[in-house]
């Protein structure tokens, strides 16, 4: 039986983070909490006699995506127009960039289980978005309603070459540029507010074939979810396709994600469909050199070499650092922690906020953003434990009142008297009473149940009431039951 080969490409569409819309002073708003249509102006509705501006701030992203996607930028590129007929585009045509984009010739490098390789990147040019159609069924009374908000919102197309063969690597592809653009500050990359959405090329070919198969283009997938289905879906279709002997139709096709299945919208356009010629209205977009320069000299550091750094200095775990680096505020909490107390380990601060710190966040639907305490505050409260003025159990109870109400460790201990107990002279005392108290089950450990102990401590620790030092309780009830053990 013939095996096959896929070759996966994605076309990216992100929204960039500006005040204003790609060629207009109009504001950039959430349209899943602003008014329809109140984010418009002669421009961005394409009346007549209006002129388009172009917004120096998009730009400056793009280059900074173009600089991280280790692209090629193009000293002079043309803005042109790409004609089709939408009701969600008023002017008739998109303003977008066709033979000259500002970038190409790029690349990334992603992680998957078959270990590191790279995606290069085809081009990354500047357009601008459409607005949004709202389809109200109604019995008979079937319309659509068209929202403006988003028309002339700055975009950034991201055109991969077909470098990806398995949903894996298009998962690890998605999601790392996603994290780069957020590190850089590029975009929010919110999928559930449509600020990036996927469109996906795909083909297959004999294995050993060498030449592309016909592709196929799956549009406006706006979650993971959707595009690692949809291209499942399509490339079970398409093996089935050549198993039959038959030929894959090229196609622009939609995803019905309650029906789990692509279906055809229109047979694939060429360039030609489209009618670009250069934007009249707009000059050549000249990127001066000293400007990347800059740009370049004040890019934050990369999601790579951060991983690099979290390794070699902090000595941390593969695992760990995903977890630190995949959102950028949590990289620079853990950062501030580590700067706040640079006598602690960089590992008890991860094991902290990656298991009672985000336990608590995910329980109470907040965010870093939203703590009442500080970094300053969380490492006072990790020192605390290392120190052993409080146990291990007693610092996931501060912590979640710290959380509460604010307070410092200090003063919650303080005022609850939650100091750990140490002193061996009472240790030994409460020991001794628990012994005098279960001769029963001493008896049992000295006649070989070893596993007693084990329920011995825990007496020993509710004694206490928990505040006695776990290391001091397990030290001195194996001596005194080794003398026991001895008589």
């Amino acid at each position: 039986m013939t095996k096959y080969t896929s070759d996966i490409g994605l076309e990216v569409h992100v929204e960039l983070s500006t005040r204003s819309k790609m060629f207009c002073s109009c504001a950039v708003v959430d349209n899943t909490i602003s008014a329809p249509n109140t984010a418009v102006c002669p421009v961005c509705c394409g009346m007549p006699g209006t002129l388009p501006v172009i917004n120096r701030n998009a730009v400056e992203l793009a280059l900074r995506a173009a600089i991280a996607l280790e692209c090629d930028i193009a000293e002079t590129s043309i803005f042109a127009r790409k004609n089709y007929f939408y009701p969600d585009l008023p002017k008739g045509y998109q303003i977008s960039q066709y033979e000259y984009p500002l970038a190409q010739n790029g690349r990334i490098l992603i992680r998957t289980d078959e270990g590191e390789k790279y995606v290069r990147i085809h081009r990354a040019h500047l357009e601008e978005d459409t607005g949004k159609l709202t389809h109200v069924v109604q019995d008979e009374n079937n319309h659509s309603l068209v929202d403006l908000n988003r028309a002339g919102v700055p975009l950034l197309e991201i055109v991969s070459e077909p470098d990806m063969h398995t949903v894996e690597d298009v998962a690890a592809y998605s999601r790392e540029l996603r994290l780069l653009l957020r590190m850089i500050g590029v975009s929010s990359g919110d999928m559930e507010k449509g600020v990036m959405r996927f469109e996906a090329n795909v083909s297959m070919r004999p294995e050993g074939c060498e030449e592309l198969g016909t592709r196929v283009e799956i549009k406006n997938l706006n979650s993971f979810k959707a595009m690692e289905n949809a291209i499942i879906y399509q490339m079970g279709i398409q093996k089935a396709t050549l198993e039959r002997g038959e030929k894959v139709h090229q196609q622009t096709l939609g995803w019905n994600e309650s029906e789990g299945k692509t279906f055809s919208q229109r047979s694939k356009e060429n360039a030609n469909d489209y009618r670009y010629f250069p934007e009249p209205d707009l000059p050549p977009l000249i990127v001066d050199k000293d400007w990347v320069s800059e740009i370049m000299k004040a890019m934050p550091e990369l999601p790579n070499a951060k991983r690099a750094r979290y390794e070699n200095d902090y000595a941390l775990q593969q695992e760990h650092i995903e977890r630190l680096v995949e959102d950028i505020h949590t990289a620079i909490f853990f950062e501030s922690c580590v700067q706040a107390a640079p006598s602690l380990a960089p590992k008890s601060i991860v094991n902290w906020m990656l298991t009672d710190l985000f336990a608590w966040i995910n329980t109470n639907g907040a965010s870093l953003g939203d703590l009442k305490l500080d970094p300053s505050s969380f490492t006072n409260m990790i020192r605390m434990v290392e120190e052993g003025v409080i146990n291990q159990n007693t610092g996931k109870e501060v912590l979640a009142e710290m959380l509460e109400s604010g307070d410092s460790a200090e003063l919650i201990v303080g005022k609850k008297g939650l100091q750990q107990v140490s002193d061996s002279g009472l240790i030994n005392k409460m020991i001794s009473s628990i012994l005098e108290k279960y001769p029963d089950e001493l008896q049992d450990y000295l006649n070989g149940k070893d596993q007693i102990a084990n329920w011995l401590f825990g007496q020993v620790m509710r004694k206490a009431k928990g505040k006695a030092n776990p290391q001091v309780v397990k030290k001195i009830l194996q001596e005194q039951l080794d003398l026991k053990t001895q008589e």
